[in-house]
């Protein structure tokens, strides 16, 4: 959810997000597809990956959404986390309050660093 909503607000040519886990299922839950279509985002088509070394390479933030100790060790610049619910068996009225807590977050951090699409 994060990075869909990242991409959606950022300007491309200043950050881009890419979303991974350190435990990832093996597609996104149809209740998690929902409710970020009633936001106006399709992840329909997305596939999770798993964070490694390797993906994670070059970036200069990695947000991390309540991966504890289960986190792998990645050098960056930056890192935060954002003490998120996970949205696994919750039903979906929770769900969209997990959404929306993300969507203010990644507006808060887009807004903060400059990167907003056209300036908006």
């Amino acid at each position: 959810m994060a990075a869909a909503f990242f991409n959606a607000m950022a300007d491309p040519l200043r950050a881009i997000a890419i979303s991974a886990g350190t435990q990832p299922g093996e597609r996104v839950h149809p209740e998690v597809v929902a409710t970020m279509r009633e936001a106006g985002i399709n992840l329909s088509g997305a596939t999770p990956s798993r964070l490694t070394f390797e993906l994670a390479e070059g970036a200069t933030l990695l947000v991390t959404m309540g991966c504890g100790d289960e986190f792998p060790v990645i050098p960056v610049a930056l890192r935060e986390d954002w003490p998120v619910s996970d949205t696994r068996g919750q039903p979906v009225a929770c769900i969209r309050e997990i959404r929306d807590e993300i969507k203010r977050r990644v507006a808060t951090l887009v807004s903060s660093e400059g990167w907003l699409l056209n300036g908006v």
